[in-house]
């Protein structure tokens, strides 16, 4: 298959215990799109991320993620980039 660029894009709620927990990922089809994506999700929850993977799947070798957008309330481990 050779190397792809993957766009996703990952909001996060607050759950009954207050524990702000990550909803479904969803891919996009492009950088805008989950640019989009994320603001439109970081309106209604409490925070989104898009960002981008690039690497090979057939051999499950990717680079570090590549955030493209971050509002709200997003789990430290999410990369500023």
């Amino acid at each position: 298959m050779g190397v792809i660029t993957y766009y996703v894009t990952m909001a996060f709620r607050r759950d009954e215990e207050g524990e702000l927990v990550a909803l479904d990922a969803v891919e996009a089809r492009s950088p805008n799109a989950a640019v989009s994506q994320a603001r439109a999700l970081a309106a209604k929850e409490a925070g989104a991320v898009a960002f981008s993977r690039t690497g090979d799947p057939d051999i499950g070798e990717f680079a570090e993620a590549v955030v493209l957008y971050r509002e709200g309330e997003v789990p430290d481990e999410v990369p500023v980039s």
